[in-house]
């Protein structure tokens, strides 16, 4: 007698029913283990990118978000649903019930049935379980090869039921999970009566906003989804399958929304840190440091990240603690497999400051070598740390000691003063175009961004009577 797959696959795996299909399909990963990774993801995700400061707007967005999770096939997990302060257009779930969108992707949609849709998207990521199937597809695909490969290391230890940081953000669904979340989408709007022709609209502004900077901290909705375009299609087909009298008494909630979102912050905050080249500038603790030319750096909640262009060095700026640097070089190298070699107190442009060398162990084994120093400007101690291979260290010595002598205090009145810019609604006296909305009431991006954050074409018109939207 023919054997089940699961069957077959007892001794590595169990079988499950898929709470939102029905289907019977081999999991490693349990619905505790879910929420188990879901903690660690969002933890990680507040303390490296952070959350917007604006309780109004999370309570709004946690609204419509729990109201679309009651009417799914998992209510009773821990969902929560908040706004990341990340200026690209993104939205992404970990598994547990755990969702976030960017305050970028917020200032393109147009309604809140806009998004209610995104929001029921990555719903359905989650009541599908597709990461907990990403991660037992590659458990499986694993088992009898070496140990620590690439793809083990990516989805951690499944079995244990952890994930560590932000990593499960980076397993890729399938173009199949994707198009089984848009259609669990659609369930879930449909079941609390949102319109679903607004979906669309949702489509075809991402189309417009590909080709578009965002500079955020997040990999983009664009890169991690299929062709906004064949999505678009077909939303339109599952819109036109709704009963025309079931759509005039559809929600679309516009003006409440965009009232929601009145006066967000657009774009990169440099009041949290901004680049001008390699120097990075930081306004509100008011100083300055150089990275190495020619580095790709990114400026985190949590951290400020330089790699070399061959990734094989990284050099990063993080918040030490509020004891001495000498205190916390001694801490440094009383870790576990870390040994600090030349160690020395030290000024830098007239901050007190320690340094040294040291040599340790990575997870693999790998043997690593750099320099730490700690360094105290304005009541808080900075850690800087740069490391690569021990073979690799002298390559990049130099670079690590010229960057963090660098670091001074900011004085340029222009960087001190840089402000924000922020989305601001107009109600239109009368149908403009874009290009007259934006000569009567100018905005300090390009005209091109400011049709896509009002849903239309650079040579669109935007109706009489109703709210557009400005950067200023």
């Amino acid at each position: 007698m023919r054997r089940s797959i699961c069957a077959v696959a007892a001794l590595a795996a169990a079988c499950a029913t898929n709470p939102a299909t029905g289907k019977s399909e081999i999991s490693l990963v349990s619905e505790s283990q879910e929420v188990s990774m879901g903690n660690e993801t969002a933890a990680s995700t507040r303390a490296s990118i952070g959350l917007v400061a604006d309780s109004g707007l999370q309570r709004y967005v946690r609204g419509v978000g729990l109201r679309l999770a009651a009417v799914s096939e998992r209510p009773a997990l821990p969902w929560s649903f908040e706004v990341i302060d990340d200026p690209e257009v993104n939205a992404f779930a970990a598994p547990g019930g755990k969702i976030f969108v960017t305050r970028g992707i917020l200032a393109y949609f147009g309604s809140e049935a806009e998004l209610a849709g995104v929001l029921g998207h990555e719903t359905g990521h989650i009541t599908a379980r597709h990461s907990a199937r990403q991660i037992t597809r590659a458990q499986l695909a694993t088992l009898g090869l070496v140990a620590g490969s690439l793809l083990s290391s990516q989805v951690a230890s499944a079995a244990g039921g952890l994930q560590q940081g932000l990593a499960v953000l980076f397993l890729s669904y399938s173009r199949a999970d994707e198009a089984q979340a848009d259609n669990l989408g659609f369930r879930y709007i449909r079941r609390v009566n949102y319109d679903p022709r607004e979906m669309s609209n949702t489509f075809a502004t991402l189309a417009r906003v590909q080709g578009l900077s965002g500079g955020g901290k997040v990999p983009t909705w664009a890169s991690t989804h299929p062709d906004p375009g064949d999505r678009l299609a077909k939303a339109q087909q599952r819109a036109a399958s709704v009963p025309s009298d079931s759509l005039n008494r559809a929600i679309v909630k516009r003006d409440p929304y965009l009232q929601a979102i009145d006066g967000i912050v657009f774009g990169v905050n440099p009041r949290q840190g901004f680049f001008e080249g390699g120097r990075f500038n930081h306004p509100d603790l008011r100083f300055r440091i150089d990275f190495p030319s020619g580095w790709k750096t990114q400026n985190l909640a949590e951290a400020v990240l330089a790699g070399s262009p061959a990734d094989d060095a990284i050099l990063q700026l993080t918040l030490g603690g509020q004891d001495t640097p000498d205190a916390l070089l001694q801490k440094f190298g009383q870790q576990q497999g870390v040994q600090i070699t030349a160690g020395q107190r030290t000024t830098v442009n007239g901050l007190p400051a320690a340094t040294a060398e040291f040599q340790a162990q990575d997870q693999q084994g790998a043997m690593l070598a750099g320099r730490v120093m700690y360094l105290s400007y304005g009541g808080i101690t900075y850690q800087l740390l740069g490391y690569s291979t021990a073979q690799k260290y002298g390559t990049y010595a130099g670079a690590f000691s010229q960057s963090m002598q660098s670091f001074t205090q900011l004085t340029d009145q222009a960087a001190l003063n840089k402000q924000p810019v922020h989305l601001a609604l107009v109600r239109l006296p009368r149908a403009m175009t874009v290009t007259e909305f934006y000569r009567q009431y100018p905005s300090v991006v390009k005209v091109e961004l400011i049709a896509a954050i009002n849903g239309v074409d650079a040579n669109g018109t935007l109706p009489a009577g109703t709210w557009a939207k400005r950067v200023q």
